[in-house]
């Protein structure tokens, strides 16, 4: 591929990381108290919260995976994002005002105080293993095609997104990372926009041709709306996302403290409307960038065999095969025609903007991809740093703890997570088996804590004991359902056949359920 990230590209991107750090260091002051650091002193606009939940949600792998989807396939994964005003509706009218009435800054002591220490801990930990699992998928994720694109070491870009977003988490505390992730919003939202504008006047017979095409090959289809459970259909992509976004909205650490740190009530109300609806049209943009990209690559086949061998390059150099071999070229020309669309996908729009935009703004598109990438990952390191110093530190080490020691303990978290997440990702280079195990189970851990929370909030009469059971029982059908379809040695009448996206809608289901139900068999006389 001809290289075009020229001069002017690389001062584009310096200078948004240049300005990213010094949103940090402007807010040091504001956070070097407790309530600064974790709450941003509960007195920030309701937009700017709205930004920051919207910029952590569309991560980098978001940025590059929704026009990838959509390219490889249809506008099927959109119905996700159609569930989000029903969710923000659940969160403005039950979580949002509960989390504020108590004003924990952690959003597992309410589990504590409904089912005790085994609750919260066990919520707490799984979510600082997610967070840390999540730093460094989406560092590793987004330098997977940067590495290329910038012609770096893909080690190089880990390092200096892993730095920069650990150093500015640091001394910036919430508020920076809340200040940055609304910044980063803009340059998402704008480069997103100006990129599909560039495809789309790029196409021959002008943009009516990018409807011809999709038409032709039904881009954009949202699904099947029949009633099967095995696969994707309107359906199941509808439930999976609500559940999905009642887990975001309902007990994700980063977002809880996006609604405490809003100066008041009304403000809260904002961010959820404004983080969640935003999505929606945003995402439907990213869908039309992967749709558009469809187009161009028809009309433009000669571009899509530069991405073939972009991909079965990256793929030979993963697999240890060097390009001094004499058989790298025969099996990169072999290895690239083998792949098909699928393949593709997630490297179409990268190519795009290495190849084909103008100078200055190839760095703008590369900066919003690197924005993505950081809001993530902030959000991920201040939310964990907060847990260990709350849930931890605070509550099993030294209650007692002093403002300058627990500060003291809110940096070295910050600190160990960043360096954490930041070797994770470095680790994660070439171990692609690992990826995939370690979403597997996180996708087993994780999917209890919705049900339990979900359990506490609508009944209360549960008490601990039939909540530890419930969760166990729900785990099991979550780890049933993931694993059985890969133990090929069970038998078909033992294995799930439910697509996977009802892996975390059945499991808080069950958790729900099997509560409400031994809570009528057994009918406690105390509520514990």
């Amino acid at each position: 591929m001809q290289r075009h990230f020229l001069p002017i590209d690389w001062i584009v991107l310096a200078v948004y990381f240049l300005s990213t750090m010094c949103i940090g260091f402007y807010f040091y002051r504001k956070s070097r108290s407790r309530e600064g650091f974790t709450a941003a002193g509960r007195a920030l606009p309701g937009w700017v919260c709205g930004l920051s939940i919207f910029a952590t949600y569309l991560s980098s792998i978001s940025f590059l995976a929704l026009p990838g989807k959509s390219y490889a396939s249809n506008w099927n994964p959109f119905v996700f994002s159609l569930s989000l005003p029903i969710a923000a509706w659940i969160a403005v009218r039950f979580f949002m005002p509960y989390y504020r009435k108590t004003g924990d800054v952690s959003a597992y002591s309410h589990l504590e105080h409904r089912f005790g220490p085994w609750a919260r801990m066990y919520a707490s930990s799984f979510y600082i293993l997610t967070q840390l699992a999540r730093i460094a998928v989406v560092m590793y994720l987004m330098a997977l095609p940067m590495s290329i694109l910038l012609d770096c070491d893909i080690r190089l870009i880990i390092l200096i997104t892993g730095i920069s977003v650990t150093i500015y988490s640091f001394i910036g505390g919430i508020v920076a990372v809340i200040w940055t992730d609304a910044f980063q919003a803009v340059v998402l939202i704008g480069g997103a926009i100006l990129c599909l504008l560039l495809i789309l006047f790029n196409m021959p017979q002008g943009p009516q041709q990018v409807f011809q095409i999709a038409a032709e090959h039904h881009k954009f289809s949202m699904g099947s709306v029949g009633g099967s459970l095995a696969q994707p259909t309107f359906w199941v992509v509808l439930v999976y996302g609500i559940v999905i976004n009642l887990q975001n909205f309902g007990i994700d650490q980063g977002y809880i403290q996006r609604y405490i740190a809003s100066k008041n009530h009304l403000e809260a109300r904002k961010s959820i409307w404004l983080g969640g609806l935003l999505y929606l049209p945003v995402s439907a943009v990213f869908f039309f960038i992967g749709t558009s990209l469809f187009a161009f690559y028809k009309v433009h086949p000669d571009y899509l065999e530069e991405v073939r061998l972009q991909v079965a390059q990256q793929q030979l150099i993963q697999e240890g095969f060097s390009r001094d071999q004499g058989e790298f070229s025969w099996e990169l020309s072999n290895r690239a025609s083998l792949l098909i669309d699928q393949d593709l996908g997630d490297r179409v729009f990268p190519h795009f903007i290495g190849r084909m935009l103008p100078a200055g703004v190839t760095g703008l598109l590369v900066a919003a991809i690197f924005a993505a990438a950081m809001s993530t990952v902030s959000t991920s390191l201040n939310s964990s740093a907060t847990l260990l110093a709350t849930d931890w530190y605070q509550r099993y080490i030294r209650p007692d703890a002093s403002e300058k020691q627990f500060m003291t303990v809110l940096y070295a978290a910050t600190i160990f997570c960043g360096l954490l997440g930041t070797g994770l990702s470095l680790l994660l280079i070439n171990v692609t088996s690992a990826l995939d195990a370690w979403w597997i189970l996180s996708g087993i851990l994780g999917g209890g804590m919705l049900g339990l929370f979900l359990l506490g909030l609508i009944s209360r009469t549960v008490n601990s004991s039939i909540a530890a059971a419930a969760v166990v029982f729900g785990l099991l059908v979550i780890a049933w359902m993931t694993l059985s379809p890969k133990i090929k040695s069970w038998p078909v009448s033992l294995q799930s056949h439910f697509h996977a996206f009802l892996i975390p809608v059945f499991g808080t289901l069950m958790i729900l359920l099997t509560g409400l139900l031994l809570q009528f068999i057994i009918r406690p006389k105390q509520h514990l």
